[in-house]
């Protein structure tokens, strides 16, 4: 992990065979999505209408189109941990994700067993593993957060698919960095297994971004920690990734928990429609965020040649990378 990024997921691949949907195949209904993706984990969460309602919208659309993948961007760190909560009392906005992994090639029947993982940056711009690569406009140092995180591994995560393909995630809603506007890593892997702590084996068959809307993105980071980090926010419809496809695109459905105080957090719904067989890790693929795997010699914290950065004020916090960072031409 971290600056000792390899490409363990070759050498480990295990040929193991995706368990088929319990769902029969062909189009379902609306009020068949209801019961299909209703969430059937042991955990004490459990599922209202209206996050059955949200469950049904996102895979209804994102079914109509096969995701499209796209690079996994320079700050992806092989290893992740398997667990619900990956926030490490990261500081921000509560948001609880309800994903749900669908075969869009066999009628969107859910995927159990798929390991979706996700990674994304903290309310000030600053990714694990890179907590030193500026991310444009003015910002403390990630160090400055007060935070008990490890830099190495905070808000990233693998959680396994249940029966109806559901997995859910603790997290905070992300901050931006330059260029980029909001946006949160994931992928899709079948056929491994989880293996001391991790999810090993297996193939990626997704790697994507998940979007949201700017007017909830701009409502919250004119709250507390978020407003910290000053400067010029991107757009959905300026940024480099997201291209207005809207759920198979990965525009998140997103309903507050309490409408008149967006602090309180968000639950953010979407189905992932893939192809179980298809492979794409997303690694080096360039793709239109220009994006790449860190170098395999990196030191930890040492954002790759490709990372975003920003052009950095003259008054730049404590944080700012060296004279030769890389600029803003590239990034995910």
């Amino acid at each position: 992990m971290t600056g000792n990024h390899k490409d363990t997921g070759i050498t480990r691949r295990r040929a193991l065979v995706v368990t088929g949907g319990t769902v029969a195949a062909g189009g379902l209904a609306a009020a068949g999505y209801q019961s299909a993706f209703a969430d059937t984990t042991t955990d004490s969460d459990t599922t209202t209408d209206g996050e059955a309602t949200a469950d049904a919208t996102s895979a209804s659309s994102a079914c109509l189109t096969l995701m499209s993948s796209v690079t996994e961007g320079p700050y992806y760190l092989d290893g992740a941990l398997v667990r619900k909560d990956i926030t490490e009392g990261k500081s921000g906005v509560p948001l609880t994700l309800r994903l749900t992994v669908v075969d869009a090639t066999d009628g969107c029947t859910p995927v159990p067993g798929a390991a979706v993982e996700i990674w994304h940056c903290d309310a000030w711009g600053y990714y694990s593993g890179y907590t030193t690569a500026n991310p444009g406009g003015s910002a403390p140092a990630e160090s400055e957060d007060g935070s008990t995180a490890d830099d190495n591994t905070y808000l990233r995560g693998y959680q396994i698919a249940n029966a109806n393909g559901v997995v859910k995630f603790e997290t905070i809603f992300p901050g931006w960095y330059t260029p980029r506007t909001c946006h949160i890593h994931v992928k899709v892997h079948t056929g491994g297994e989880k293996e001391d702590g991790t999810y090993e084996g297996g193939k990626v068959n997704y790697t994507g971004q998940l979007f949201f809307d700017d007017g909830i993105a701009e409502e919250i980071f004119t709250l507390e920690p978020y407003s910290k980090h000053s400067g010029s926010y991107t757009t959905l419809d300026n940024d480099m990734v997201y291209d207005g496809g809207g759920a198979s695109s990965g525009l998140l459905t997103l309903k507050a928990v309490h409408k008149k105080d967006p602090s309180k957090g968000y639950k953010g719904f979407l189905s992932l429609a893939i192809d179980p067989d298809a492979e794409n890790t997303g690694a080096g693929s360039g793709g239109g965020d220009g994006g790449g795997t860190p170098p395999s010699d990196a030191p930890t914290g040492t954002p790759p040649s490709d990372a975003p950065t920003g052009t950095p004020p003259s008054d730049a916090p404590t944080g700012t990378p060296p004279s030769d960072a890389p600029s803003a031409s590239a990034s995910s």
